[in-house]
């Protein structure tokens, strides 16, 4: 029996790493590093804030309680995003 339209992905985002620079998420199968330089809004995060991170329709990073939207094309593609912050 063939399936008509494929499941929903079980795949979570996982935090692997949390260092001083920034920390690496694993997510579909791939790996980012999102450093402090780069993402500042994560750098005074406590670790189970930087944890609680949900992935939505696939492609929308979630983080609730610190309030943070990333788009998965903005890690594989960052030119596309210049961030901009003073």
């Amino acid at each position: 029996m063939k399936l008509k339209r494929p499941g929903e992905s079980t795949s979570v985002p996982e935090v692997t790493i949390i260092s001083a620079q920034g920390f690496w998420l694993y997510v579909n199968q791939r790996e980012y590093f999102l450093s402090y330089k780069e993402f500042p809004w994560f750098k005074n995060a406590t670790i189970n804030e930087i944890f609680e991170v949900q992935i939505l329709h696939q492609t929308h990073l979630y983080w609730k309680n610190l309030d943070i939207d990333l788009e998965l094309d903005s890690l594989e593609n960052p030119e596309k995003y210049p961030l901009i912050y003073k």
